[in-house]
């Protein structure tokens, strides 16, 4: 019983083994070089996120502002059009262009 144990695990070993075996892995001139288009991806993605993380910035100043003036005039600040009167009385309403995003 214990020798064909220990077969087995010696015939484990050796595959384990020869698995673990490393051909000769990618040479050349050319390996390991990047195209320039994984530059110009990263570029956008980073302007992406700077874009995403500006318009975030606006929106969430924009509604604080909004609720700062509805909590000290005693507004609903789901109120929109009252609220926007309200504002544009006291001549605090933002009249920018809100955006699509």
């Amino acid at each position: 019983m214990i020798v064909p144990s220990l077969a087995l695990k010696a015939s484990a070993v050796q595959t384990v083994v020869f698995l673990a075996q490393q051909g000769p892995g990618p040479v050349g001139s050319e390996f390991g070089k990047a195209s320039p288009v994984g530059w110009f991806v990263l570029i956008a993605l980073v302007v992406a996120v700077l874009f995403i993380g500006w318009a975030f910035h606006r929106r969430y100043s924009r509604m604080n502002r909004r609720r700062m003036f509805a909590e000290a005039h005693g507004i609903d600040p789901f109120d929109q059009e009252k609220l926007d009167a309200a504002m544009a009385e006291a001549g605090v309403l933002d009249q920018r262009k809100k955006s699509w995003f």
